[in-house]
């Protein structure tokens, strides 16, 4: 469980810059499922902080673009920091 909020049901792929899973949302009555994307760690002290700003920076970004899609784009619902690993939570 992440952030105390978000159960990780199963895998949906992974690939070079991090994983993919479906979660359910322990904090709504409906447990509500999710897609949480989780960057891959960064070894290097050096580039943490370069890779917590661009995080940050696609984070904002994604978050004004499913505002102003529609529905062509997933809804950002959090993002968050745990244990030095970045994540992203979207609609499903």
């Amino acid at each position: 469980i992440l952030k105390h909020r978000y159960r990780i049901l199963q895998e949906l792929g992974g690939g070079a810059f991090g994983q993919t899973f479906v979660a359910e949302d322990l904090d709504l009555p409906s447990r509500q499922c999710c897609v949480l994307k989780q960057l891959k760690p960064i070894a290097d002290a050096r580039q943490y902080r370069f890779v917590q700003d661009r995080f940050e920076r696609e984070a904002a970004v994604l978050e004004k673009l499913s505002a102003e899609a529609k529905g062509g784009v997933p809804r950002l619902y959090a993002y968050f920091t745990e244990d030095d690993k970045f994540y992203l939570v979207q609609e499903w």
